[in-house]
């Protein structure tokens, strides 16, 4: 995938939909992709995880179950964002199928640990930030953010 229009046609408008925009947030989207599928929204790379960043069901059950229903304003954002039908069918499809809703799910993966975001040229931060709360527990193979698409 073009990680400019990547940046550009998904991550952006997705932050600036939910009123979550930062230069910052986007970064840690792009390595998220990155790191996460190559920013392959079709990666099956990992065995659990789904879409361009590879997202669990467990996890996406999470967001839900312990975060999103104790926020309804922000779940009627991005419940916004999902398509209709499908969603109501299988949801965990949504995070193949429909990068806005990916990206949002992503963003709340981070946004739930309640932690300073890093500054936007920090990169070694941002990484750790994405390794304390995004990364998958047991990979040991992933010590930084992919940077190309920085």
């Amino acid at each position: 995938m073009n990680t400019v229009e990547l940046r550009q046609y998904v991550i952006e408008p997705t932050l600036k939909s939910l009123n979550m925009y930062s230069a910052a947030a986007v970064r840690l989207l792009m390595g998220t992709a990155a790191q996460e599928s190559q920013c392959d929204p079709f990666c099956r790379r990992r065995e659990k995880g789904l879409g361009i960043y590879q997202i669990s069901s467990e996890q996406h059950r999470a967001i839900w179950d312990q975060y999103l229903a104790f926020r309804p304003d922000l779940a009627s954002a991005v419940r916004g964002l999902a398509s209709q039908h499908q969603f109501l069918k299988d949801p965990d499809q949504e995070l193949v199928t429909n990068l806005a809703y990916s990206t949002a799910i992503a963003w709340i993966i981070y946004l739930r640990s309640e932690h300073q975001l890093p500054e936007e040229h920090d990169r070694s931060g941002l990484c750790d930030f994405w390794r304390h709360h995004f990364s998958h527990h047991g990979d040991q193979t992933a010590q930084h953010l992919d940077m190309a698409c920085w």
